[in-house]
């Protein structure tokens, strides 16, 4: 929207203008280049990390001034990226051609789409994600790696690229799948699958091999040892990964717009045909109530991550 000329406006640039299939295949191949030097990148620095135990110290009192100024600091991005926006879209809504604009049915019914499509998109990647983090967390080798690096990979692909990829995939080989919920939640899976394995990853190596051994050694099979104590223990960070992958489906729009069912919509299309169209009083419903649905598994995240922290 701001025409900011970076790798995936132009691929969308390309598809979009002339379907040059070419070109936006060279950039989104960039892209994944890319992903590789960071992921590959990544990987170099997670063995030079080394492991320390946090140490109480201290609180060094602060002047009045010195506080003001630091929670001046602490409280500005926020104010520009959320206060701002949302007092912005507020007066919006106030207006009184908004509200005679509001299309309640479809509001819902968009709604509805939204956190079921979100829904089943974090599903999904879980499950996709889960073998490969409790791969890469207990066990070391080539192909271990591999396979962990890769899972990362689409994470450097835009959601225009994977979108048509799909859209040439289902049209060449299953027909009678496109179009319809079932690619677009691989598609979400795809695209976002990432992020659960990166926390699902952390949390399973975050449990401690002695633990399963006591289990082990008290009768349980590793399945067992896995879904009674690694499981319980790697739970909470397992949650933040689906409610992660939850929260960005409900913003994605190329892949969307791509994929959807015939006659479907989510709150990003909706919002998105309307301000394109310039209807800025038509849009402002459906960006609030994709802000409040929003706002639900990132409370749920704040809850588990402070459940998290009062464990530690």
């Amino acid at each position: 929207m701001l025409r900011f000329q970076t790798l995936t406006w132009g691929v969308q640039q390309a598809y979009s203008a002339s379907f040059d299939r070419s070109q936006a295949a060279l950039l989104a191949l960039l892209l994944v280049v890319i992903a590789i030097v960071v992921v590959a990148a990544e990987r170099g620095a997670r063995g030079s990390v080394t492991r320390t135990t946090a140490v109480h110290s201290t609180k060094e009192p602060l002047t009045p001034l010195v506080r003001v100024l630091f929670t001046s600091l602490v409280a500005l991005p926020p104010a520009i990226g959320v206060l701002i926006p949302l007092v912005g879209l507020s007066a919006r809504l106030a207006e009184a051609t908004t509200l005679r604009s509001i299309n309640v049915e479809r509001l819902v019914e968009a709604t509805i789409t939204t956190m079921g499509v979100s829904l089943a998109a974090a599903l999904v990647a879980l499950a996709l994600a889960l073998p490969i983090a409790a791969l890469g967390a207990r066990y070391r080798g080539r192909w271990v790696s591999v396979v962990e690096s890769a899972g990362y990979l689409s994470n450097g692909l835009p959601g225009i690229v994977v979108g048509l990829s799909l859209v040439f995939f289902s049209l060449s080989v299953i027909p009678s799948l496109y179009q319809t919920v079932v690619v677009l939640v691989f598609a979400y899976a795809v695209l976002f699958m990432p992020k659960a394995l990166g926390t699902a990853r952390a949390s399973i190596e975050g449990v401690s091999v002695d633990l399963i051994n006591v289990a082990r050694t008290l009768g349980a099979s590793r399945f067992q040892a896995w879904w009674r104590v690694t499981v319980p223990l790697a739970l909470p960070g397992i949650g933040i990964g689906a409610l992660l992958v939850a929260i960005t489906t409900m913003k994605e729009l190329p892949a969307t717009l791509l994929l959807r069912p015939l006659g479907s919509s989510t709150l990003a299309t909706e919002l998105w045909s309307r301000t394109a169209a310039g209807e800025f009083g038509a849009a402002a419903p459906y960006a609030a109530v994709l802000v409040l649905v929003a706002a639900i598994p990132a409370m749920i995240l704040s809850g588990v991550r402070s459940v998290a922290k009062e464990e530690l």
